[in-house]
Formats: C-alpha cells, structure tokens, sequence
C-alpha cells in the first residue's frame, strides 16, 4: 500500500491507498517539536488501532509546507517502515506544466491538489484550498499551472482580530441564522464568515475571467465546510482528500516513470 502524508502549518494528514482506493484516512498535530522516533511511535500506533502494519506500506509520498518537519519525517519513515518517501516538489512528475514564475518556491501542497484537480475533474480549474491559509490555484485546459492567490485562512483571520481587540472573545466559527448579529459573538460570526465568503466567490469570479471559459471550482481544506451553504453556487465541487489524492496520482506517475 502507498502511505500519503500531507503535512499542513496546524495538522498532518495520512492516508493508505491500495490502488486507486482510500483504505483509512487520519490526521495528527503537525507539532514541529516532536523527534522521528515519536513521529515513528505515532504512526504505529495509528497503524495499529486500525488494524495495519508498517510491512502492508510499499511506498511512501510527502507533500510538507513545514521545512523544518521535513527531515524528522523522512527519518522517521527509513527507520521505522525502512523505505526513502518521495518528496513532493515542482521537479516531479505530476502531468503539469508548472508555468510558476520561481517553480521551487510553489508550495508541494498546491502542486498536490492541483494534480488531483486536473487529472479528477479536467481543465480549466480552479483550486480553492482553506486551512491555515486559503490558496487559489488556476490550471489551464491544457494543464498548465498558471498561478493564483493566496489570502489568510479564516481561523488566522479571526485569531488575528481577537489579538488585537481586547474586548472580543474567540468565537466559534459556525454560519450564524442572519447576517445581521444581534450580539457580539453573532457580529463576529457574521463578519468572518459571510466576509470570507464573499472574499472567496470575488477571488473565484476574477480567476474565471482571466481562465476565460467555464472553469470548473474544486474547493478542499478543512475551513471550506464552514461556507458551504446552497448559497455557495460559485464552488462545483467539495473533495476533502483531493490533496491526499493527489499524492496518489503523483506516485503513481512517478513509479511509472521508474519503469
């Protein structure tokens, strides 16, 4: 099986793919403090609580916007499972052309959920990611990574505000009944949300005028179900794994490329 490990600002995200298939799905604290030996224990403890050992992995594949976990984990993954993991960069094979004005700099995660954008649901698209930052991804028809936007994740946004104002809590992030707040909790929930709803439908409505055509809007990240609503026309499709999928798609490219 393929182990794929998406490693965000906040959380780490794996999956065991057998084929095409997604067996488990898991996510831990992306804490830049642990060593490999506890990444090592994790991991088999997550393994086994579901039934898995290292030996049913055969290949491993890292997406990382961390640097600094970058090492840890990949020693982690030789000394425990005793296999190198394929570390996602704009230098491997993905089915895109990366037109990225510096390519290096191009976050793996983006270059991920891109991939699976284009190889699951065609060009043009547009990836909208929401975690600890939202990125918005436009691939061309002929799959080509043109670029995007990148903007504060909602959580970071609403964790700056209570920073810097004393008198507002932190809030639950959860869609209010009417945008007009009738308390300040409400007042809050309706600024960040409805706000940041409407950031995303403007960001969505001037890529799609640069793409020209119909472009199709995939959305993923943790953050996206707080907007969803059937209000959300602008958003065709919501696939939580699409960066996990992804990384399959690119091993598998990958190992053929090997062949």
């Amino acid at each position: 099986m393929l182990l794929a490990m998406d490693v965000g600002n906040t959380n780490i995200k794996l999956a065991l793919f057998e084929g095409k298939e997604m067996r488990s799905s898991w996510r831990i604290s992306a804490t830049i403090a642990r060593t490999a030996d506890e990444f090592g224990i994790a991991f088999r403890d997550i393994f086994s609580a579901h039934g898995y050992t290292f030996s049913d992995v055969n290949s491993i594949i890292i997406s990382s916007v961390v640097p600094t976990l970058n090492y840890t984990l990949e020693h982690a993954c030789t000394y425990y499972m005793h296999i190198k993991p394929l570390m996602v960069s704009s230098l491997v094979q993905t089915g895109l052309t990366i037109t990225y004005a510096v390519p290096k700099a191009l976050g793996a995660d983006r270059i991920a959920s891109s991939t699976a954008a284009f190889h699951l649901y065609g060009g043009p698209c547009i990836v909208v990611d929401m975690g600890t930052a939202t990125t918005f991804n436009a691939i061309s028809a002929k799959g080509e990574f043109l670029g995007g936007a990148i903007a504060p994740g909602m959580k970071t946004s609403l964790d700056a505000l209570v920073s810097h104002a004393s008198q507002l809590p932190l809030v639950e992030l959860s869609l209010p009944s009417s945008p007009i707040g009738t308390n300040t909790i409400t007042n809050m929930q309706s600024g960040i949300i409805y706000g940041y709803r409407g950031l995303v439908e403007n960001i969505v409505k001037e890529i799609k005028k640069e793409l020209g055509g119909e472009a199709k809007v995939i959305a993923t990240g943790g953050m996206t179900s707080v907007i969803l609503s059937d209000k959300t026309e602008f958003i065709d499709y919501y696939d939580r794994a699409l960066t996990l999928k992804g990384l399959r798609i690119i091993s598998d490219l990958n190992e053929r490329r090997k062949s």
